[in-house]
């Protein structure tokens, strides 16, 4: 009996999902597009400082251990045997950066967090040094020069600690996002392993022309970046190594987004137009413009959205950043304690239903799109002695969905056909207060599929339709069928707009905020790594 159900699975798919606040490991039925069997651990932020946010590169890797053996226990259970699983595939954070030593396998100090904060005054002085009527920075990236991206960071650590320009002069140092360091540590690591990124995630480090899909000489000597640190850039569909060790271990990694990527493919948004939003520790929407770059003139970013294969053809998505959605739940749990569990915010919105005209702008790293205004911090307004914890767990809420909002007009304005629908994937989803919430506030409905993982799917979909793995066709009439739920508006659309507009003066309350680098700058640092 358990032979012939085995039989019937055929082959499976593994993949990596790396995010900020968890690591996951998820196996799919790559004929069906079913979950099978997953686990998840969470992941610690370090805060050294004011504005910095650091993780540990080893822990993040252990982490990817512990979720592949456990779900391949969990697998073991279920009677399935894990020599189904035919590829891997990796999701991940995107523009965190590490540097590590090729020699030892160590990483040269923590993991510094794409929402880390402790390289404004970089950015300022590297802004003075283009030319206004050239931005030739934005023109080969597609994207502002902001804290946000990776070269930023990694100037960073070249100027403030000792062990990285260290390990650079006497050549030993390599850079990656977390898909690198990944890739290189599972298939192998000192002992032979690969390094390399995709086009997803190279495409957010500012290194990176989106053009010619190459490292950009004249920008890496901008941002004074060797360039032999850079890894090897490839599609986000091929085998690029196999596992070392583990449970898994011969198994091709063979599929790598970065996790926005990831989603736009899971989603099944293939065709121009068509747009998802990911509800994770930020907020990220992003629209497929096709073959074509398409540049923003209301503060989105141009990015590379995903390149199938090898000789497969480059896609480019629109991408509206929100820094702060999902964190601002854990900021409510760890920071405030109104919340055990990220849970208990829905049941604490429910009891009241409103935020009786609370707004909360959950700035905490500045502002990302439409406005990049690195100077904006956190408030929470409109408060009066009638409000408690539940009107601001709403208010939360409520400013996942107008940061959503706003980068949905900019989208619009900037592709010029509104969006009839939004389709939403990523943990908060199944917070059925904030997707009501989302279609009151957006004015259209809000789509989500029941299998709401679909940053792993995306990730395992690239990795089985790889050349040389072939288990999964990505042709329109092959992907199977996803079941939605649908969330229609139901309040009227002109207490939408004035709830709207009472937020967007929330928002420039919250500007301006910071006019000193004395907190954030970093001088003095202490060159060992933090522990």
């Amino acid at each position: 009996m358990a032979a012939s159900k085995k039989a019937v699975l055929g082959p499976l798919v593994g993949a990596v999902d790396q995010g900020t606040s968890s690591t996951r490991f998820l196996v799919f039925n790559s004929k069906t597009a079913e979950l099978l069997s997953h686990h998840q651990v969470e992941i610690k932020q370090e805060f050294p400082r004011e504005g910095w946010v650091e993780q540990d590169p080893k822990e993040i890797l252990h982490s990817v251990y512990e979720c592949i053996e456990k779900t391949c226990e969990k697998l073991g259970q279920l009677n399935i045997d894990i020599s189904n699983i035919k590829a891997i595939g990796v999701s991940n954070q995107r523009e965190t950066t590490v540097v590590w030593d090729k020699l030892t396998g160590e990483p040269l100090y923590n993991a510094v967090v794409w929402l880390d904060l402790r390289t404004q005054s970089t950015v300022e002085s590297l802004s003075k040094r283009i030319p206004g009527n050239n931005n030739f920075v934005k023109s080969k990236t597609g994207l502002p020069l902001s804290t946000y991206f990776s070269a930023v960071k990694l100037r960073w650590l070249l100027d403030n600690v000792r062990e990285v320009q260290k390990a650079v002069e006497e050549k030993r140092a390599l850079f990656g996002t977390i898909d690198s360091w990944l890739i290189w540590s599972l298939t192998g690591g000192v002992n032979g392993g690969v390094h390399c990124t995709d086009v997803t995630n190279a495409s957010r480090t500012m290194l990176f022309n989106i053009h010619s899909l190459e490292w950009d000489k004249q920008l890496c000597e901008f941002f004074g970046i060797p360039m032999e640190i850079l890894p090897n850039v490839r599609s986000s569909s091929e085998i690029y190594g196999l596992m070392k060790a583990g449970a898994l271990e011969g198994v091709p990694i063979s599929g790598c987004l970065g996790d926005q990527s990831a989603a736009l493919v899971g989603q099944m948004c293939f065709q121009n137009g068509q747009a998802k939003n990911t509800y994770g520790t930020g907020c990220f929407l992003l629209c497929n413009t096709g073959h074509k770059c398409v540049f923003s003139d209301h503060g989105l970013l141009t990015t590379v959205a995903y390149k199938l294969g090898r000789d497969k053809p480059v896609y480019y998505a629109l991408e509206g950043s929100v820094a702060i959605a999902g964190a601002v739940i854990r900021w409510l749990r760890d920071n405030l304690g109104i919340i055990k569990t990220s849970e208990e915010i829905e049941k604490l919105a429910k009891e009241v239903g409103t935020s009786y005209g609370c707004y909360f702008v959950p700035a905490f790293s500045g502002l990302y799109a439409p406005y990049w205004e690195p100077s904006a911090r956190g408030i929470i307004c409109g408060l009066t002695q009638f409000t408690n914890k539940c009107h601001i767990a709403f208010a939360a809420l409520e400013a996942v969905c107008f940061q959503t909002r706003e980068i949905l007009d900019a989208m619009n304005r900037d592709c010029g056909i509104p969006l009839s629908h939004l389709q939403v994937d990523g943990g908060m989803t199944s917070n059925k207060i904030l997707m009501q919430l989302q279609a009151d506030i957006l004015y259209i409905p809000v789509v989500k599929p029941s299998m709401p993982e679909t940053t792993a799917l995306g990730a395992a979909m690239a990795a089985g339709a790889a050349e040389g793995v072939g288990v999964w066709s990505l042709e329109p009439e092959d992907l199977s069928a996803v079941t939605m739920e649908r969330f229609e508006p139901q309040i009227n659309a002109e207490e939408s707009e004035i709830r709207y507009s009472t937020w967007k003066k929330a928002v420039m309350k919250s500007m301006g905020w910071v006019t000193t680098q004395s907190p954030e700058s970093g001088k003095n640092l202490p060159t060992n790594m933090p522990s």
